[in-house]
């Protein structure tokens, strides 16, 4: 699935976390882990996320629940 509908622009962990059906708690783990890519935008630590990023997160997501399911 990938997102076409939103400009090619940076997202706040709300926007994101919406759009992924998460907590936004869950989606700064995921930041941290370095399993999605975040941007700090502020010194204290605000986050946002560019869209061609949450596209290729789903995009990665998608294949390995396919390869998955192959096994």
């Amino acid at each position: 699935m990938v997102i076409d509908i939103l400009p090619d622009n940076m997202l706040t962990v709300s926007e994101v976390a919406k759009v992924l059906h998460v907590h936004p708690n869950t989606l700064r783990r995921w930041a941290d882990k370095g399993i999605i890519r975040s941007y700090s935008i502020t010194s204290r630590g605000d986050r946002r996320f560019m869209v061609r990023d949450i596209n290729q997160f789903l995009t990665d997501m998608h294949a390995e629940s396919k390869k998955d399911a192959k096994l």
